[in-house]
């Protein structure tokens, strides 16, 4: 039986892990959306100046730790599918529905929901990954 501190030491690479893998992705998408917003007309929340870009950047490290270290709580060591893509989901939901909060909702805002749960989805791949070469230890209940 793991002690508390070696889970959450688990749970500390489970969230860094994540962290890394939500930025990448979601700076990624800010990115491609900056870049082709002068020619689509498609770039819904614009990151231009550097504030811009740091603030974006340290919410997504945030937002992407929280839900690594949620993740390897919720899976443990299940393999059910329904709990892994359930939290990619609730997390994207979450996410993309409060950028589009007050809004009113079109096709185009759409598209936040779906990059929220893009960036969700890149980030569970890279933590099933490190789970599955032990770089992660799943979380194992105390019951």
């Amino acid at each position: 039986m793991p002690s508390l501190v070696t889970e959450r030491i688990e749970s500390i690479k489970g969230g860094i892990t994540a962290a890394v893998a939500f930025a990448i992705a979601d700076l990624g998408i800010v990115l491609v959306n900056t870049f082709t917003s002068g020619v689509s007309n498609f770039n819904l929340i614009p990151v231009y100046s550097l504030e811009d870009w740091l603030v974006r950047a340290i919410i997504a490290v945030s937002t992407g730790f929280l839900f690594g270290v949620t993740y390897r709580y919720i899976i443990r060591s299940d393999k059910n599918s329904h709990l892994q893509d359930g939290a990619v989901m609730a997390f994207g939901l979450v996410r993309g529905l409060a950028l589009v909060e007050g809004k009113t909702i079109s096709l185009l805002l759409l598209v936040l929901i779906i990059e929220s749960i893009i960036s969700f989805a890149i980030a569970r791949s890279v933590l099933d990954f490190a789970l599955s070469r032990q770089l992660i230890k799943p979380f194992i209940s105390r019951q």
